[in-house]
């Protein structure tokens, strides 16, 4: 069994990916002159599965839980993989999204010690009443830290203005109630179901021989029959909840979020999608657009404004936020601009110079590890391929983007969430 090798002439670079026998998928993505390793290992498991169907039986678990399992897995019958990373020198993290959980390292010596630590971590659960409590004290301070943050609170809200029904709009954390219902038997059933190695992708990212890589993933790795899982999502409706939220915390200029919200789909847009939706955002509200300028100009945002499109199995949803004295002057301005744009379309010169900055930013993602990697899990799971994303920016249309901007920004259907001091 070896590698396949995938190069892309556009980036002239290249990564090796293959399904190792044990059902999990690897990837090395040698750099050349990085004498740094970057690794990380995912899992298609995050906070909006809290339902799903194993073998052929539902499972509903606890809010929060794969946030919580998360936090558990660095534990182990012989140590803390924290303790034992900082042996190597490695500074190792983990998080947990909406849609997945990753573990990870970055390194400039004993790469082989520490992707072994990486691998053992992921085999070897160990979870117990006592340990499974312990945790409940620690986990609960993290949610209050996410309640008392303004820009967590300001993001969360909006999204219970959007979504009815949708588990996006439950905290990644979940409650101190819910996470008090956690226990080692669903851990378990969780892993068990999740973290299978036929769900699961291992990247490797810098100054690396894939050969190396699969010398280790060979010994280390314990091989897994597949399982059958499904996630299970409740309808959402295409119209938002409300379209205003706010809430009073101790900030010296508000916040605000701007949600516009798509239709539901059980699948995760594609590379040209995505491209078309960073085309078409950067020449509506981009730093060189005119839209941006005259906010600027009017004091009515500062350079904290930007955008991002937050999509998933079940959501999708184009956000604009920042900082503003006026949010809801900021919201008018903007809604009269939506509705204009979709009378007239974005211009051929806005459409040429967006494509030039969506491009050049994607260009420039190929010299930094941690994206690469983060991409390339990405990928995997959505199944939109790194260098695949690159031909399709290359190929987009005005007339792609403007079609595109059909089916988003409803002006109609969107959602104000502020966060104001009192």
């Amino acid at each position: 069994m070896d590698f396949t090798k995938i190069e892309n002439k556009r980036v002239g670079e290249h990564y090796f990916r293959m399904k190792h026998k044990s059902g999990l998928t690897v990837i090395v993505y040698p750099k050349k002159g990085f004498n740094s390793i970057y690794a990380s290992m995912g899992t298609k498991f995050g906070s909006i599965y809290s339902k799903f169907m194993f073998n052929g039986k539902e499972v509903n678990v606890p809010d929060g839980t794969a946030h919580y399992l998360e936090h558990k897995l660095f534990e182990s019958e012989d140590g803390d993989a924290f303790s034992k990373y900082a042996k190597t020198g490695a500074s190792a993290n983990a998080f947990t999204s909406f849609d997945m959980t990753c573990y990870l390292f970055s390194c400039t010596d004993n790469f082989r010690e520490s992707l072994e630590i990486l691998i053992d971590l992921m085999q070897t659960p160990y979870f117990t009443k006592e340990t499974v409590a312990k945790e409940q004290g620690i986990i609960g301070q993290e949610i209050k830290m996410y309640d008392d943050s303004p820009d967590w609170r300001v993001m969360m809200n909006l999204f219970g203005g959007l979504y009815h029904n949708h588990p996006i709009n439950i905290d990644i954390a979940g409650s101190v109630e819910t996470i008090a219902e956690i226990t080692p038997e669903i851990l378990y059933e969780c892993y068990n179901s999740y973290y299978n190695l036929n769900n699961m992708v291992l990247t490797v990212v810098g100054g690396v021989d894939p050969q190396e890589v699969l010398s280790i993933v060979d010994e280390k790795i314990k091989p897994s029959d597949a399982v059958d899982t499904k996630l299970i999502l409740p309808e959402e409706p295409y119209e938002v909840v409300k379209r205003y939220a706010e809430q009073v915390m101790p900030v010296a200029v508000p916040l605000f979020d701007i949600g516009f919200k798509e239709d539901s789909t059980d699948k995760y847009a594609t590379n040209k999608e995505q491209l078309c939706t960073s085309i078409l955002m950067n020449a509506f509200v981009g730093e060189s657009s005119a839209l941006y300028r005259s906010l600027l100009d009017k004091g009515l945002i500062n350079s904290s404004f930007g955008y991002e499109y937050l999509e998933g199995l079940g959501y999708r949803s184009l956000i604009l936020s920042g900082e503003s004295r006026d949010p809801k002057a900021v919201a008018g301005i903007i809604d009269a601009a939506v509705r204009k744009l979709h009378k007239e379309g974005i211009t051929r010169e806005d459409f040429e110079n967006a494509k030039k900055v969506v491009y050049g930013k994607m260009l420039a993602g190929f010299d930094h590890k941690q994206s690469i990697a983060s991409e390339l899990i990405s990928g995997e799971f959505t199944g939109r391929e790194i260098f695949g994303a690159v031909d399709a920016a290359a190929a987009i249309t005005l007339e792609d983007v403007n079609e595109r901007l059909e089916k988003q920004l409803d002006a109609d259907n969107c959602c104000l969430s502020v966060v104001k001091g009192e």
